[in-house]
């Protein structure tokens, strides 16, 4: 039940990470490119620039996702004593070893 308040957190999570991650991105690809980042269905991008993109634009918001996931998971866990996400039980942990 408890588990339950997270929902809010996380989807204010949400909205913060794709801020946050859009604005890196940007700030990234503009080190990059004078240019603003090629949509792959424009004509007058190289296949190459258009994937590296989308790439970057990828992989910049997943990491961003992960961090604000974590730290919204650490501070609920530190304010309310509860993990809010899965743990591993201790038949896989015994498994992995």
């Amino acid at each position: 039940m408890i588990k339950l308040l997270y929902k809010p957190v996380a989807i204010i999570a949400g909205i913060i990470s794709s801020r946050l991650g859009k604005a890196l991105f940007s700030k990234l690809w503009a080190k990059i490119d004078k240019e603003p980042p090629p949509k792959a269905t424009e004509a007058e991008a190289t296949a190459g620039k258009a994937v590296a993109a989308a790439t970057l634009e990828a992989a910049t918001m997943a990491a961003t996702a992960a961090v604000v996931e974590r730290a919204s998971a650490k501070s609920f866990e530190h304010l309310v004593g509860v993990w809010p996400g899965e743990r591993r039980s201790e038949d896989e942990d015994e498994d992995e070893d």
